[in-house]
Formats: structure tokens, sequence, C-alpha cells
């Protein structure tokens, strides 16, 4: 039986025509005869993300995942679905492991939103990176996995895969800086003074290195799925914040977790022999050998960076949850993210 993360009933927030999509589908997902069945992923803070199983010609039964704006009133550049379906297709023919695309929708009368639909990758979400039942041999193979996936993205030319316009070349971090400070004053439900301090801050400090490539956003372990017996990567999820990017923020944000405490996603207080988890400085310097990279300068900012990044995403998602129309109904529990990991970040570099 195929392994696949939770699913649950489709939330009364997120529900659409079933057969509005099943109509879409005839028409538009090759080998498609029919009965639909759907559910929706449980996990998430962003775009609805949906399982499909249907009929084929062949006489199996196949799975979908369908990815979706979420509905209501929406920020300005976020949760664009269509550009997640093209970063997908174009890293298929790239040792860079992703769900096979089918189609995008953007006809918005289907089911009330933009959509595209994907193929069901088989395997496991660890979104805890103590990994609880794993052997820490196993755990040391699946966090060098992780590490050689994001260096084999980050060695990706654009422009040969179709995507050297998929985002600016250059000032990554400048234009990273100025759209999350606006966001998150859009977003604001409380004054956090270290967040003023960033604000003002970081931009000031840029590290003169620029380099520009594919750059994932929010590259952690529980936006991968891992083989459902073996300790590698299968499949690379959750695209929406890809972009052209600089390749050590990726690579810091994607460190976060040495710096958090609180589980899942944070675990700097754990016993990385006993676990068999690198430490930072290994799973970096791991890093810099795939990527032919003697050391990494200014590490801290690219850090703070991140966490500043990541408290203006996580007071976007509170406010989803405020709102009622995030895809996670935890959403509301995440009040206190946003002033935690700013006052981090500035401990960081203050």
């Amino acid at each position: 039986m195929p392994v696949y993360a939770r699913t649950v009933p489709v939330m009364e927030r997120h529900r659409f025509d079933a057969a509005s999509l099943e109509r879409y589908l005839r028409d538009h997902l090759p080998g498609y005869r029919g009965g639909l069945e759907v559910q929706q992923f449980d996990s998430g803070h962003s775009n609805p993300t949906f399982f499909l199983s249907a009929e084929m010609s062949d006489g199996r039964r196949r799975d979908f995942v369908l990815r979706k704006k979420p509905p209501g009133k929406l920020v300005a550049s976020a949760h664009q679905v269509d550009r997640e379906f093209r970063v997908i297709s174009a890293l298929a023919q790239t040792d860079v492991p992703v769900a096979p695309a089918h189609f995008l929708c953007a006809d918005e009368s289907v089911i009330g939103q933009m959509f595209y639909v994907m193929s069901c990758v088989e395997g496991r979400i660890l979104i805890d990176p103590s990994m609880p039942g794993q052997t820490p041999a196993e755990r040391a193979a699946i966090f060098d996995s992780m590490n050689d996936v994001l260096a084999r993205l980050h060695k990706v030319d654009p422009a040969k895969v179709g995507l050297g316009d998929y985002g600016r070349s250059g000032q990554y971090i400048a234009r990273q800086l100025a759209r999350w400070t606006r966001q998150y004053a859009e977003l604001e439900t409380e004054h956090i003074e270290a967040m003023e301090k960033l604000s003002a801050w970081l931009p000031e400090h840029i590290p003169a290195e620029d380099p520009t490539t594919i750059a994932h956003g929010d590259y952690r372990l529980g936006n991968l799925i891992v083989h459902p017996t073996e300790p590698r990567i299968v499949a690379v999820l959750d695209w929406e914040l890809s972009t052209l990017g600089h390749p050590l923020a990726d690579l810091a944000y994607n460190c976060l977790g040495y710096h958090m405490k609180e589980p899942p996603h944070g675990f700097a207080t754990v016993d990385f022999a006993r676990l068999g988890l690198p430490t930072e400085s290994e799973y970096v310097a791991a890093y810099c050998r795939r990527t032919g990279r003697e050391r990494i300068e200014h590490w801290n900012y690219y850090v703070a960076f991140s966490l500043f990044r990541l408290a203006a995403i996580a007071q976007g998602v509170y406010r989803r949850g405020l709102a009622g129309n995030s895809s996670n109904p935890e959403s509301v529990k995440m009040s206190r993210a946003p002033r935690e990991r700013a006052e981090l970040a500035w401990s960081l570099v203050s």
C-alpha cells in the first residue's frame, strides 16, 4: 500500500465543487476515466493541498495531488501556484527530485481558485528532525541526502532549464528585505522591537558576495518526501517561495533548526551524536564540499536574515489563521512565533 502524508476529509472552508473538477479532469488529465475521490492533506499553512485518487484508462487507480490558492483576500505576490507549477516542470529535466507535474488551471471558475495537479510521490514526511523511529545511521543518511539535494538545486543553470527569467539576477537579499518588511507591516498585529531593529540593520550590512541560483525559499525536512523505506529524498515539495536567489540564504534557512529550540522544527538542544545528526558546522561543510566552496563568510548574517524572513512569514500565517482562511487550523496558535524568531535573529547580529 502506498505511503503518503496523513489526509483528512476536505475542511469546510476549503471545500470546492468536486463535480466541476471531475469534468475538468476528463478533458485535461490524459487517461482519466472517473471515480474521483478527494481528501485534504492536514499539514501546511499556505496553499491548500489535496489528495486525489481516480480510475484511469488502464483499469488501475492512480493518485495525484492538487495544490490551489487559498480562499479569501490574499497578499499581493503570495500563493503563486503557477510559479510552483513552472519550476517543478522545469526541474523535471534535472537531477533535482520533484513530483511530475501534469497541468495548471488558471480558470478560477472550475473550483474557485487557480490550481495545478501533479503525481503523488510515495514516501514519508518526517517533520521532526529528531525523527523518532529512525536509527542514528538512517538520520545521518537522510540529513546527508537533504544536503545533497539542496546542493544539486543550487548547481542547476536556470537559463538551461528555461528559468532564466524566473526572478531577477543579483540583489536578492536587498529585494527580499524590502518585500518582507512591507508584507510584515501590512500584517502586523503587535509592535516587535526586534523586527524594527532588524529592518534598519539588515539592509545596511548585506554581504558583498552576490551569486544567483534557483532558490527554493522554504527548504526544510518537512517539505521533503523521504523514500518509503530508504533514507533518501525522493521529492522536494512546496515551491511557493522559490525564485532566482542567493544560495547561502537558502542554505541558512535550511539550517534554522540548529538555532531554534521549539519542536518540531527546532532542534538546537538535542544530542547530535546520540541521534546521529550532523552539527551545523558539519552540515555546512558538507554543502561547501558539494558546491566547491572553501568556507562561508558572514554566516550569522545569513541566518539572521533567514530568521527575519521567517518571522514575517509566520506573521502572515498567524493573520490568515485569525481570518479563518489558513489551510491549517493550528495557524492561530502562532502568535508568539514572529517575536521569538525576530529576537533570536537580533541576538545573532546585535
